[in-house]
């Protein structure tokens, strides 16, 4: 059966709940509802089945960086699938896309972090990741070197290996997690959880926590410590300017390897091209995908420093995927890189649309239910509460405010997500000031009817 994008909504609604189990969803209660239908985009707009046309402030999954509708990412696909559609990287062959990938990143990415080790994801590089610093040590001669060090809150994927290096407690409640030899610290979400202390204070103590962890487990245990430059999924957590210089200092003082999952920060979204540039993060390894391609073609990887990279080729790396590097990703995401470049489209972001979304996003501060908006390059948040002076949580269960928010942005043709009670975008990388002012538009009319919703309610009350 085959079903263009101008079959009815309810038709299509009707297949979708009979068949298809979406991720992070409960399905019995969307099927009933019934899920809204994307058929086009163009730019950073969606259309939707019924021909709604609502500002994607989530560029998907966070990463159709270059926006919808290239051509070229297409065109690009189809070149490669009449050549060479597909082949694998086992076996001591290769294939062109795949060795002009890994050196173009080689070439884009900080210091000596030139080797790559491809997967279909970040959740797949992750567990690569967690492998590859285990079979390190081991071959350095420290297999008791097992560990790694995660933080609370942080998203590393939803694999067995990818979510337990993740610090997400609804995820660690299912199925098994986290996996034996992977340990949490604390988050540095200074809004949230810092207390009467600065800032600063607060991000130099977070930071040591990882110290203090290195040194109740041991040193000689530890492998690695792994977090995002920006954590996404936690709620756009932007910490402290005191908290990653910190970090790299522990790392380099006990010797343990940092990996910098870069796959949401990866490619331009903090305004370089890789979140550790932002932060002046030195790590062994950086995860990625997303912005690779532009979400045009699933495909994920890890980019590995010289030391790591010799050490792992000493022996058989007894690990890889069916799609690492595949031929038909692997072109299209040279292409996105290529529009990335020569567009000079991180450069726009640094210089242009970032300033001007982090003032446009600072003013929605001035809402009485906003107690926090803070931005970094194309990710910003707000946080609600219900008492902006003392930073409360609402007295209803944690997300609740959060989720009404997001159905009257839903409402109003806005992609903004909530993570708990906080608000996050992170809209493509092309979009322009003008989409921004509709953007800041929409989202403080979404505020102002989530505001008088919780007033009406009689929930606008601080947790005691």
């Amino acid at each position: 059966m085959t079903l263009t994008n101008i079959a009815p909504t309810a038709e299509l609604q009707a297949l979708d709940a009979a068949h298809h189990m979406h991720p992070f969803t409960a399905n019995g209660a969307l099927g009933k509802k019934g899920a809204r239908i994307i058929t086009r985009a163009q730019g950073v707009r969606l259309t939707d089945s019924n021909g709604e046309e609502l500002i994607d402030g989530m560029a998907g999954l966070w990463c159709v960086n270059i926006g919808y509708g290239r051509s070229e990412l297409a065109e690009a696909a189809a070149r490669q699938m009449r050549e060479l559609p597909y082949y694998n990287t086992f076996f001591q062959t290769s294939h062109v896309p795949a060795l002009q990938l890994a050196a173009k990143l080689a070439e884009l990415a900080p210091g000596d972090l030139n080797h790559v080790f491809f997967a279909g994801s970040g959740s797949e590089a992750n567990d690569t990741n967690l492998r590859m610093v285990r079979q390190y040590w081991a071959l350095k001669g420290q297999p008791e070197r097992r560990v790694v060090i995660s933080r609370r809150n942080g998203y590393h994927g939803s694999t067995m290996g990818g979510g337990s290096l993740g610090g997400m407690a609804a995820m660690h409640a299912q199925g098994g997690l986290p996996i034996p030899g992977i340990v949490h610290i604390d988050q540095p979400y200074w809004y949230g959880e810092g207390g009467d202390m600065t800032p600063e204070a607060f991000g130099l103590a977070r930071a040591r926590q990882l110290e203090e962890k290195i040194l109740e487990l041991g040193p000689e245990t530890v492998a690695a410590f792994i977090a995002e430059p920006v954590q996404g999924a936690g709620g756009v957590i932007i910490p402290p300017e005191s908290y990653w210089p910190e970090i790299q200092r522990i790392v380099e003082k006990y010797g343990i390897l940092l990996i910098a999952d870069e796959v949401i920060t990866g490619f331009g979204r903090l305004g370089e091209w890789f979140g550790s540039q932002a932060y002046g993060i030195r790590p062994h390894i950086m995860t990625i995908a997303k912005g690779l391609s532009s979400g045009y073609q699933p495909i994920g990887g890890s980019i590995v420093c010289d030391e790591v990279a010799h050490v792992i080729g000493q022996d058989e790396f007894n690990h890889g995927y069916t799609y690492s590097g595949h031929p038909v990703a692997a072109a299209v995401a040279l292409e996105n890189l290529r529009i990335l470049q020569e567009e000079r489209i991180i450069e726009r972001v640094r210089e242009k649309t970032a300033p001007y979304l982090a003032q446009a996003w600072a003013a929605l501060g001035d809402h009485p239910l906003v107690g926090e908006a803070v931005s970094r390059g194309m990710m910003a948040s707000l946080a609600l509460t219900p008492d902006k002076a003392t930073r409360a949580q609402f007295a209803a269960e944690s997300g609740t405010a959060g989720y009404i928010c997001r159905e009257y942005s839903f409402g109003n043709n806005l992609v903004m997500r909530h993570v708990g009670d906080r608000m996050i975008i992170a809209p493509p990388l092309v979009i322009t000031p003008t989409d921004i002012d509709e953007l800041i538009a929409r989202a403080r009319k979404t505020l102002d009817q989530t505001h008088a919703h919780l007033q009406a309610e009689g929930m606008l009350k601080a947790a005691a």
